[in-house]
């Protein structure tokens, strides 16, 4: 692949909120990939994740999909837990706190997360590490000289510290050292570039590259991707809002999940968790915009391949059989609303709240004629606990409903 082409699907999804800064990567990435060619070395790529908890989401697979691209172009990948940073927990998308785990769960979090990330990543070409190696060695005095690289101005104008700290909430001194400690990670791995989310966009492009620089070496390239939104295509996708597609599940699920995603979805989607170049997006979109391309062949395609990544293509098949069975032979409406499930998600309350049925008489009369379905499987209890999915009542009424 020429150097461009590569280039381009490298950046394919990367987000930074400034275009001079998205510029200042490309080129950097460009001098980097020529350089790495004339010295005939495969570019060093690292990417960390804080094993907070123990089972990953489509979401957590972004920035796993980027990793591979680097794989299958011969550089080489660290898969980096971050057993130490997550002591701390990540500030940057949270406007409380974060609870402090113990080093053991974190550890054992860890070990799902690499083995959970080998269905995307190649296990002989992958190198794990954990970042305990080198912080826990740290003495007090080199925390300073780290620490002195940044104001505590540069902390509180961050959105969710300056949102607490306008809120009078408690913003405390150790949630500062989380960006330290993982612009240090980038120091002792000494890396060509650093992957995360645009979540990330301080720990990287500010603390990595100015550690890194401070200790006398290149900073490495920031590839901040976007923040893939759950199946309700707006909120960011997580298991307690309940908009998650999991990846530890079956074919059907990640399928039928898939095609639940609004029509406006689907294009961050194919940047963020598909193995499509550039090119072939662009002749999707392309489809979709001159009418030639049903969006709803589009998202089955979308819905396909996702489901492939994971499963293989007979998975993949047998979970497109399985859809087109329960939904497609039934009826499933192109557009449908979506309705934000509340402090109750039994079956009764939902139908009444999200309007489906009248009153609780005709909810409990439905579900006992078996026709309230979810996610094409019969509700037969009015008492049940309803999850994200499509929830359908007779032929014609859907909606779907996300936490």
């Amino acid at each position: 692949m020429a150097i461009e082409d590569q280039v381009a699907l490298l950046m394919q999804g990367t987000e930074y909120g400034d275009e001079e800064i998205k510029a200042a990567m490309n080129a950097e990435l460009k001098n980097r990939l020529i350089l790495a060619e004339k010295e005939n070395r495969p570019l060093k790529i690292y990417c960390g994740y804080d094993p907070t908890k123990a089972d990953l989401h489509l979401g957590h697979t972004v920035t796993m999909r980027k990793l591979r691209q680097f794989q299958e172009m011969g550089h080489e990948v660290t898969f980096l837990i971050g057993d130490y940073t997550a002591l701390i927990g990540d500030p940057s998308d949270k406007d409380v706190t974060r609870p402090i785990i113990k080093l053991e769960e974190a550890r054992e979090n860890g070990r799902t997360y690499a083995q959970q990330a080998f269905r995307i990543l190649d296990p002989e070409k992958t190198i794990v590490r954990y970042n305990s190696e080198w912080l826990s060695k740290l003495n007090f005095a080199e925390i300073i000289r780290l620490a002195q690289n940044f104001t505590i101005q540069q902390f509180l104008s961050r959105e969710k510290f300056k949102l607490r700290w306008d809120r009078g909430d408690a913003v405390y001194l150790h949630e500062t050292l989380y960006a330290i400690m993982q612009g240090y990670d980038a120091y002792q791995l000494k890396t060509d570039v650093q992957v995360g989310g645009t979540d990330q966009f301080f720990n990287i492009v500010t603390a990595s590259r100015k550690i890194m620089a401070s200790m006398g070496i290149l900073p490495n390239i920031a590839l901040c991707l976007g923040i893939l939104p759950g199946t309700d295509g707006v909120e960011k996708m997580s298991k307690s809002m309940g908009n998650h597609i999991p990846i530890n599940t079956t074919p059907e699920d990640i399928y039928g999940k898939v095609m639940s995603i609004p029509d406006q979805a689907m294009p961050v989607y194919s940047r963020l968790v598909t193995r499509w170049t550039p090119d072939e997006i662009t002749e999707i979109e392309n489809g979709l915009r001159n009418e030639t391309l049903h969006p709803r062949d589009a998202k089955m395609k979308l819905a396909f391949e996702i489901t492939d990544t994971f499963y293989g293509r007979a998975g993949a098949e047998r979970a497109e059989a399985d859809f087109v069975n329960k939904f497609q032979k039934n009826a499933l409406p192109e557009e449908m609303s979506s309705f934000r499930m509340g402090s109750s998600s039994k079956c009764l309350d939902i139908l009444i709240d999200s309007g489906l049925v009248k009153n609780r008489s005709e909810g409990r009369t439905m579900i006992s004629q078996k026709a309230v379905k979810l996610d094409g499987g019969i509700i037969s209890d009015w008492d049940s606990d309803l999850h994200a999915g499509i929830l359908q009542v007779g032929k014609r009424k859907f909606i779907r409903l996300f936490k």
